[in-house]
């Protein structure tokens, strides 16, 4: 299990926490709870309630959408991150694709920790939008060599 030190120096290297500071990384820190997940077990389906995000400290997580994969989470990597800003069902399905270890941050103790730290939420957003825009980018490219 991690300290809360080794949780804050953990959460420096995930991308929606690189604008935050150590001080109030350790906030998230305490807020955040260990999970061992076996091979094949499911984090969550499609469907679900989106009330919690996850990042991955070993292993790697399988996303799909019934059997089409979207994309395999790895060391670092965040997963259910929109659940903390919307009330909608989760659209994909989580499954361990080997034994993983992942720290999870509920909704309701991310928003309790948002509304009383500004540095947090600013931080937090603007690793938001850099998503929005590298999938708005993306989303572009893959237009254009469609036009072509």
């Amino acid at each position: 299990m991690f300290s809360i030190i080794e949780k804050v120096i953990f959460l420096q290297d995930v991308d929606i926490f690189k604008h935050i500071t150590s001080e109030d990384l350790s906030h998230i820190a305490a807020i955040t709870v260990e999970e061992n997940i076996e091979e094949g077990g499911v984090i969550y389906e499609e469907g679900d309630v989106s009330d919690s995000m996850y990042m991955v400290i070993e292993g790697n997580v399988r996303l799909h959408v019934g059997e089409s994969l979207v994309m395999i989470a790895e060391l670092k990597d965040v997963f259910g991150a929109w659940s903390l800003f919307d009330d909608e069902v989760r659209l994909i399905s989580a499954t361990a694709f080997e034994d993983c270890r992942l720290l999870k941050i509920e909704k309701s103790h991310m928003l309790e920790l948002l509304a009383d730290n500004v540095g947090i939420t600013e931080g937090i957003l603007k690793a938001m939008a850099k998503r929005l825009h590298g999938i708005a980018r993306k989303i572009g490219a893959d237009f254009d060599k469609v036009q072509e």
